[in-house]
């Protein structure tokens, strides 16, 4: 299986993370499961690339070509395959496309972007991939507290719990994405409008 990692490329946060997202990589590998991400060298995107690779997993980097021109962000270096993509929106969709899996690790507004976007998609019946919230050291819980918050006054319907699994327990994610049944709900059960 194809997994995409989304998550953070900034090296300016807790260790914590940066240990837990590469014993996922690496786990993803012993499991059999390919590696989709972003490309980058730095971060969680980094540590679930360098997890991957230690333990023979393939690598698939999917980056605009810009970063690349721009110097914007160190691209990892050990990649099964790199794919360049010529803006932002073509490198979320390629990276969707190919997956087969989503899992959402700790970051900041572009990961919350990518969370979103395949969460609402998958509402939309545009795609039965399972998605999964690592929720290492409780990062998450305040964006879950939201989401119910969002149920409870009528915003979001209550069949969307559906969609997703948060957990912090690496196993447990991992578990769900092997075991998701891909059920294609309707999407009159799941939004109104």
């Amino acid at each position: 299986m194809k997994i995409c990692v989304f998550g953070a490329a900034s090296n300016e946060i807790d260790k914590s993370y940066i240990d837990a997202v590469e014993k996922l990589g690496a786990s993803m590998a012993l499991r059999g499961h390919a590696l989709v991400f972003g490309a980058g060298g730095h971060g969680l995107m980094g540590a679930a690339a360098r997890g991957a690779h230690k333990h023979g997993g393939e690598i698939y980097g999917v980056i605009p070509e810009f970063f690349r021109d721009e110097n914007i962000e160190e691209i990892y270096a050990n990649c099964t395959e790199l794919i360049y993509t010529e803006t932002m929106a073509q490198r979320k969709a390629k990276m969707e496309d190919i997956a087969d899996a989503f899992i959402i690790v700790p970051g900041g507004i572009g990961t919350f972007e990518e969370f979103f976007e395949v969460l609402t998609l998958k509402q939309l019946g545009r795609h039965v991939k399972p998605i999964a919230i690592y929720d290492i050291n409780g990062y998450y819980q305040k964006l879950e507290d939201f989401l119910e918050t969002a149920m409870e006054q009528r915003f979001i319907r209550d069949n969307c719990k559906k969609l997703y699994h948060c957990s912090d327990k690496e196993d447990e994610v991992l578990s769900y994405i092997e075991q998701d049944k891909l059920i294609r709900y309707d999407v009159r059960e799941l939004k109104n409008g």
